[in-house]
């Protein structure tokens, strides 16, 4: 403990005071102090979050501010509080805190590039939160920790303590606030570590476009000759870390990243992935990166300290966090330059898009504020219908301007370094969920190789007529009879229903966001 180092800034008194514990002894602490948590025979630090296993979007509010108010997209997603309740909410965090034998503090950077990078200070009171941090975030040096200073954010995180239900704002025991000015985020009432993390996130995806940079929520691989990086945006379920996990290129990261003037770079120090049925065989790499300095959430173990990966019974939201240096193919630091390639990820379980479609600037934007995938029907005696998600750029939870700033950044560094938007799917071909089947992996994969080698830049295509985007016709090592969909329906007019069902459903959802867009974006939705 650094005798010297204090929270008195913050009016927090506490005595003892950790600041950034090595991942062995918060081990320590998170054994003697930590209920239940426990070592799996991995060597991870199991922990548990309590009643809260995943985020808690409806509870997260931002404070409407006369110098920011004009800036945030205000709705469902940023719900505004005022001042004098986030100053209660502060208050409150810092009184239960106050009352801890201990905190713990670290200071880390969110950004790789130094130019950029964001100084973020954490105080928490469970070692689990503080191990967390410790591998989410990059970790200082010592120099550099010695000369770390005041930060630019500040993560309040007093969890174990609920808000009061009856503040102006706050309906609930859940509160996660932010205030962009104070720079400054109050948690209460979860102890949910991912709340920390895409708190974070939140606040770059803020700022970033203030300084002409572009956050986004996908993961990126680079090229190890060339330096030309790879951009995969995709929801959950579309494989976008199968995909990144690619042992011939260099991974930069899973989930957050910066596209700057110089190229781009990761947000983060590690990655937080999920760990339902995980298995060396499924993925060897994140399955040998959950070792000593890892955190495993909310799993299942047995008395010798073996997981469970199968296991549900806390929640299906299981999690790993790990350094990404844990990952043998991750470059260090996580930077690498302009994205040769933008591709959009969806598991289409109607069946109707095609494994590969190349997308001009325009249904480049429209994609990206859209963000579509499809999840399978559910276990109803009766549903056979897939259910259609959309998030704006692909992470709508975590956006703070509106989606059209995010697209109109992109495709203005996109025309810049001539990058190209591909639409790859995932999902279903030859029919719908339940009647067609799963595009194999092997051939979404022999496809993103054609991608990076530049195979598909001369490559045969032919215009959807509803989607209007133009569909790869020829892709080394992929059968040419599964890259026109129409084809590989048995009845194609149940394809062309299909079609149009699904370009009904992008149409509406579009409605919600095309007040930002230009027109030459709404001209790229579908026609029916």
């Amino acid at each position: 403990m650094n005798t010297s180092f204090n929270l008195h800034d913050y009016d927090i008194m506490v005595a003892e005071v950790h600041r950034n514990l090595p991942a062995s002894v918060l081990y320590e602490h998170a054994i003697r102090f930590e209920k239940e948590a426990c070592i799996a025979d991995n060597g991870a630090l199991v922990a548990y979050s309590g009643s809260k296993t995943g985020r808690s979007p409806k509870d997260k509010r931002i404070v409407r501010n006369p110098n920011s108010e004009a800036s945030v997209w205000w709705g469902q997603v940023n719900i505004p509080l005022d001042a004098a309740s986030f100053a209660i909410n502060r208050e409150r965090a810092r009184d239960y805190l106050n009352t801890c034998e201990r905190v713990y503090c670290f200071d880390g950077f969110a950004g790789w590039d130094p130019k950029y990078r964001i100084k973020v200070r954490v105080i928490c009171s469970r070692p689990y939160h503080a191990l967390f941090i410790h591998t989410m975030l990059i970790r200082p040096t010592k120099q550099e920790l010695d000369t770390f200073g005041a930060p630019d954010f500040v993560i309040c995180n007093a969890g174990a303590f609920p808000s009061n239900r009856f503040t102006v704002g706050v309906d609930s025991k859940t509160s996660i606030c932010l205030s962009l000015e104070d720079r400054e985020l109050i948690i209460l009432g979860t102890e949910y570590a991912g709340e920390m993390k895409k708190g974070v996130f939140t606040v770059a995806n803020y700022f970033a476009p203030k300084r002409g940079l572009l956050s986004m929520h996908c993961s990126a691989t680079a090229d190890r000759q060339s330096n030309h990086s790879s951009l995969l945006f995709g929801l959950s379920g579309t494989g976008k870390t199968t995909l990144s996990a690619d042992p011939k290129r260099d991974l930069i990261g899973d989930d957050e990243h910066v596209w700057s003037d110089e190229g781009i770079f990761n947000i983060e120090g590690g990655c937080y992935a999920k760990a339902i049925n995980l298995s060396a065989e499924s993925e060897p790499d994140i399955f040998q990166a959950l070792r000593f300095g890892a955190v495993l959430e909310n799993v299942v173990v047995d008395d010798d300290r073996r997981v469970d990966f199968a296991d549900t019974s806390i929640t299906e939201n299981t999690r790993g966090a790990y350094p990404i240096h844990f990952i043998k193919n991750a470059r260090i630091p996580c930077m690498a330059g302009h994205p040769a390639d933008v591709i959009f990820l969806t598991c289409d379980a109607f069946g109707v898009l095609p494994p590969v479609s190349v997308l001009s600037p325009a249904h480049a934007m429209y994609h990206f504020i859209s963000g579509y995938t499809a999840k399978v029907a559910g276990t109803e005696v009766g549903v056979k219908e897939p259910s259609a998600t959309f998030s704006p750029c692909f992470g709508g939870p975590f956006l703070v301007w509106h989606p059209s700033k995010y697209a109109e950044l992109l495709a203005a560094k996109m025309r810049q370094h001539n990058t190209r938007a591909w639409l790859i799917n995932t999902g279903w071909s030859g029919g719908g969920y339940g009647i067609g089947k799963r595009i194999k992996l092997a051939h979404t994969r022999a496809i993103l190789d054609a991608i990076h080698t530049g195979a598909l830049g001369d490559a045969k295509v032919k215009r959807d007529p509803v989607f209007g985007f133009d569909v790869v016709m020829t892709c080394p090592g992929v059968p040419a009879e599964i890259l026109w969909p129409r084809d590989t329906w048995a009845d194609t007019t149940a394809y062309d229903k299909a079609s149009k069902h699904l370009a009904r459903l992008f149409v509406e959802n579009f409605k919600m966001n095309e007040s930002g867009a230009s027109a030459e974006v709404r001209a790229a939705a579908p026609s029916f």
